[in-house]
């Protein structure tokens, strides 16, 4: 220490203890996307901040959970982003308060129905945190205790449940986009609950070689396809209402309804060792993200939520879109390799752009949504941070084995008959705890957000006249 003024060395001791970490993390993300250690160094300053959102492991609080605005889909989603970290990165830091999270919200029926969510859940919102399970299994997250259920086990639970919610009486099939019928959007049938059914059906057909997965895969791409929800050049539209008989579309397109189907049909390229029609239908949905990719030459190739972003009436549950295409992006890459230079020159371009806009918060490495604009847009938050931080530890694909199996290593073991009895069909919902007026206030933000999301992307769903029934039923 020769020449270095004791006391101003004491004040640097200070500040870095204060701050909990290492000073040189305290800045701008500086992100080599060629070099795998800058990646990790970047991922783990990403994956901190993400955390910092986190309250579900503080006394009485609930583990789990991400506190308001938040829904509880999103915190599944949070918590596959941490087992995506550890998978990529190696670093453990978040595994305990991931697998408390995952082993609570599983719920008393290990089936991601708790108690205390089951009044409002969607089919969508179950299935995310059955993805997270699947996670586990596919890349052989640590096991949780033999008392608990498997994470393959919980995902079949899901599978089957919904299974059994798969319903013809009207538009010839599919899932609705509520589990019951007192909530607003139940003769709704959205691309991302028949998608996240779609993708759990091919992840478990591969992962276990059970064919019954497989044929509920192929049944469900068939009638997404036969409703339109996936258009001739493989456009992934947002839904559909059971009021036409499923006739009318809603034409928006969102990233994660395309990553969704995609990461299903790659899984059943693999599982089908190559069938033709599996790669054309890969290479079809990876076309049909043109309209996701900026066409600016400064930020040629960079994903942006073209639906919502470019006039700034994203809300909570979009900003964290591009975070699961940006997963199941990277997951096609293993499954299907033939992808392989398409996606990373996406997957490159767009962290790189991603990186540039982490500058926010007090430790300046918060990141915002719109990774076009050339400079950071002022917000914050989990889909943002988590978008970004996808984003980034993606790149890291290229060392890491991809989903495995239950022939290739995955020690997950499942459990066939998981969540068929008692089954969520038998439950009576009304011996769940009363309704209350936060229950109808909750409804009632969540009902007046889809109508305003809906106007805001209004002129998106003019660009058909078929589309203008569906507008006026909403309103």
């Amino acid at each position: 220490m020769r020449g270095t003024n004791p006391l101003n060395f004491a004040w640097v001791v200070v500040l870095c203890v204060f701050v909990t970490r290492p000073c040189f993390q305290v800045k701008a993300i500086d992100l080599t996307i060629d070099d795998p250690d800058s990646i990790k160094h970047a991922a783990r300053q990403l994956a901190w901040d993400l955390v910092s959102f986190y309250t579900g492991n503080n006394t009485g609080d609930v583990p789990g959970n991400l506190p308001n605005p938040y829904y509880w889909w999103e915190a599944g989603a949070f918590f596959g982003a941490l087992v995506n970290y550890w998978a990529y990165t190696g670093d453990a830091t978040y595994n305990e308060i991931t697998t408390q999270a995952i082993l609570h919200q599983a719920g008393e029926k290990h089936d991601f129905m708790p108690s205390n969510q089951t009044r409002t859940e969607g089919n969508d919102d179950q299935a995310f945190w059955a993805f997270t399970a699947l996670q586990a299994a596919e890349n052989n997250y640590p096991n949780p205790p033999s008392d608990h259920a498997s994470w393959l086990a919980l995902a079949q639970a899901v599978f089957n449940q919904q299974a059994a919610r798969w319903d013809s009486a009207q538009c010839g099939g599919g899932l609705k986009w509520q589990i019951y019928p007192f909530n607003s959007g139940f003769t709704y049938r959205n691309a991302i609950s028949n998608g996240c059914f779609f993708n759990m059906a091919a992840r478990l057909a591969r992962y276990t070689g059970n064919n019954t997965y497989a044929h509920w895969a192929y049944k469900t791409w068939d009638w997404a396809a036969a409703v339109r929800l996936i258009g001739p050049q493989f456009q992934v539209y947002d839904g559909t209402s059971e009021a036409n008989n499923c006739s009318d579309l809603n034409h928006v397109e969102w990233t994660y309804n395309n990553g969704v189907f995609l990461l299903g049909a790659a899984h059943m390229w693999n599982y089908t060792n190559g069938d033709e029609t599996w790669r054309r239908r890969i290479e079809g949905l990876l076309g049909a993200q043109s309209i996701f990719l900026s066409l600016n030459e400064s930020s040629k190739n960079v994903f942006y939520e073209s639906a919502c972003e470019t006039w700034d009436t994203c809300q909570t549950d979009q900003f964290s879109f591009k975070a699961y295409l940006f997963r199941w992006m990277a997951d096609t890459v293993k499954l299907a390799p033939f992808t392989h230079d398409l996606i990373m020159a996406r997957l490159r371009s767009t962290a790189q752009a991603a990186a540039a806009q982490c500058v926010g918060g007090t430790t300046k490495t918060y990141c915002g949504m719109q990774w076009t604009i050339g400079r950071y847009d002022g917000t914050k938050g989990v889909g943002q941070q988590m978008s970004a931080l996808e984003a980034i530890q993606t790149l890291l694909v290229e060392g890491v084995t991809g989903p495995l199996t239950e022939q290739t290593g995955g020690s997950s073991k499942g459990d066939g008959a998981a969540g068929t009895w008692p089954s969520d069909s038998a439950r009576d919902p009304t011996a769940l705890r009363p309704i209350t007026s936060g229950d109808q206030v909750g409804a009632a933000i969540l009902t007046v957000g889809m109508i305003a999301l809906m106007l805001g992307t209004g002129w998106y769903l003019c660009r058909e006249s078929s589309d203008m029934s569906y507008v006026r039923m909403l309103i």
